[in-house]
């Protein structure tokens, strides 16, 4: 293993190079074999998908289009749904728990960029941190959720929403940025 990829993952700033471009390309290809299955070839998805994450639970059901960036950092729990055109991406670990549905179009970010120092932005350094879901949390169509936040178990975010900050559990948040609005 590298030195940026051992930055990678311990949380570090890295720049990327060959090493990484290496696995997001490997990644690619089994999402390029994922995506083009056949309406009828479950199998193949699941076996691409058992190759690809990190962690993949029981009754896990994926809807192409599927992108993430690096795929090992994925781990879905039991009985997860995501919906079409989902990007995990997973410059650090994302865990998603069981019985958990993301709707199309959601978006789960890890990485950071510098925001005030304006050369090493330039330069192309980065971060990433981890993003969790608890167990039964409904994100609607086209939410966003940023680096290093956990969402609680049985919460549930409105569609388009942007979440930046952790959410406990049992709340309905909603908004740009997602505030809560309600418990449940």
């Amino acid at each position: 293993m590298g030195e940026q990829r051992e930055r990678l993952a311990r949380g570090e700033w890295y720049l990327d190079d060959e090493e990484l471009a290496g696995l997001r390309r490997a990644c690619a290809r089994l999402l390029d074999r994922f995506n083009r299955a056949g309406s009828d070839e479950d199998d193949v998805r699941a076996g691409v998908l058992g190759e690809l994450l990190g962690g993949l639970g029981e009754g896990v059901d994926v809807v192409p289009t599927f992108r993430c960036s690096y795929g090992s950092h994925v781990h879905l729990g039991d009985r997860v749904f995501v919906n079409a055109d989902a990007f995990l991406m997973d410059d650090a670990t994302i865990t998603i728990g069981a019985d958990t549905r993301i709707g199309p179009g959601a978006r789960l970010m890890t990485a950071l960029h510098p925001v005030d120092d304006h050369d090493r932005r330039r330069e192309g350094w980065e971060r990433a941190l981890p993003v969790v879901l608890g167990e039964n949390v409904w994100l609607g169509a086209s939410v966003t959720v940023g680096p290093g936040v956990t969402i609680g178990a049985d919460t549930v975010v409105g569609a388009g929403s942007v979440v930046l900050d952790d959410l406990p559990e049992r709340v309905v948040a909603v908004g740009v940025p997602a505030r809560v609005v309600r418990r449940t």
